[in-house]
């Protein structure tokens, strides 16, 4: 063989390793690109998964409702429901619930007190076929069909209507909670009681506010 000929050979050799023919080249990049299809499905497949679950939740709780015959969202709360009337509970209504959901627990309260929120009405444990409160509840613990009232910030059992000092008028908000659990407090709970209760069961939420000025 010629100089030449060993030359290009010799640099060929050092070019293309013995075992990186460019057949193996070839399988080991065809490999390399299966298994990143593979995990790029995979990926995809857990990322579609994960959307749809979110989007099958958002969903649920977006159809979840809570309305008032007594007064419209964001309007005037009538003086019958305040301390300047007959201070009587108003009527309330929700929508279908999401599934698994085993009870409901009601929440009112006003957040523009300059001291802090004030809580006018605590309840919890409503079953979780009741679709409505009627007006005029009474101030028990025990509400008949089941459910418990607990103590809001005046303080006594049951509900307490607005009654705000004189000025702008204040928001009240009735957040209605979807729960996956039964609570396990006794009578006579306070809001403080059933958030740490519920923390890690809501389902879903719905808010009703409602404005009362003097």
């Amino acid at each position: 063989m010629s100089n030449i000929a060993q030359d290009r050979a010799r640099t060929e050799d050092f070019a293309t390793p013995r075992g990186h023919e460019p057949g193996a080249r070839t399988f080991a990049a065809l490999g390399l690109r299966l298994v990143l299809l593979l995990v790029a499905t995979s990926a995809a497949l857990v990322l579609a998964t994960s959307t749809d679950l979110w989007a099958q939740k958002r969903a649920a709780a977006t159809k979840f409702e809570l309305k008032s015959a007594s007064f419209t969202s964001g309007g005037i709360i009538p003086k019958q429901f305040t301390c300047d009337g007959s201070d009587v509970s108003p009527a309330l209504s929700w929508t279908e619930p999401p599934p698994n959901t085993q009870s409901f627990a009601l929440i009112m309260d006003d957040p523009d007190v300059p001291v802090g929120t004030f809580v006018h009405w605590v309840v919890y444990n409503l079953p979780a076929t009741t679709r409505h409160l009627p007006e005029h509840l009474p101030g028990n613990d025990e509400l008949q069909g089941g459910g418990v009232q607990g103590v809001n910030d005046f303080p006594m059992t049951g509900y307490g209507g607005p009654c705000p000092p004189p000025g702008k008028p204040h928001r009240y908000l009735f957040n209605l909670y979807a729960l996956d659990t039964k609570l396990d407090l006794k009578a006579q709970a306070r809001k403080k009681d059933v958030e740490q209760a519920m923390k890690g069961h809501v389902l879903a939420e719905a808010t009703l506010m409602g404005r009362y000025g003097r």
